[in-house]
């Protein structure tokens, strides 16, 4: 006897771009508390969509924080960001040069989030979903 399993919808599952903008603004938002950040400001507060074409869009998220050591540089903020991080979701590194900032995916919550701070103590974090259904 034979037996067929229907898989239900042939395209990707998963969450639309409205959900995976707000589990981006979660992630990022948390971040910066787990790193305890000072003076946090929301540089990009999202909220909306950006047509990426064929009915999808993206959401975007960003803020920027000051650490108590104002004199930490570009590289080592990164470095502190990025391990604080995994405490937050499971990201997994896409882009490390070194000197640049560095790009983190999560396939799961379809986001990816950029760690640019500019030196100076000042944390900088800005992130992205993937194009996405909008509903």
């Amino acid at each position: 006897m034979m037996v067929l399993v229907a898989v239900s919808g042939c395209g990707e599952s998963g969450p639309t771009a409205a959900e995976a903008g707000e589990t981006l603004k979660n992630h990022i938002t948390e971040l910066m508390k787990q790193r305890h950040a000072l003076d946090i400001r929301i540089t990009d507060s999202g909220g909306r969509d950006i047509a990426c074409g064929e009915g999808k869009a993206k959401r975007t998220f960003a803020a920027t924080g000051r650490d108590p050591a104002e004199r930490t540089g570009s590289d080592m903020l990164n470095d502190l960001l990025l391990g604080a991080l995994s405490r937050v979701a499971p990201y997994r590194i896409v882009e490390d040069r070194g000197d640049a900032p560095i790009r983190l995916a999560n396939d799961k919550y379809k986001t990816v989030i950029v760690l640019e701070s500019p030196g100076g103590g000042k944390y900088g974090v800005r992130g992205e979903t993937e194009c996405l259904p909008i509903s």
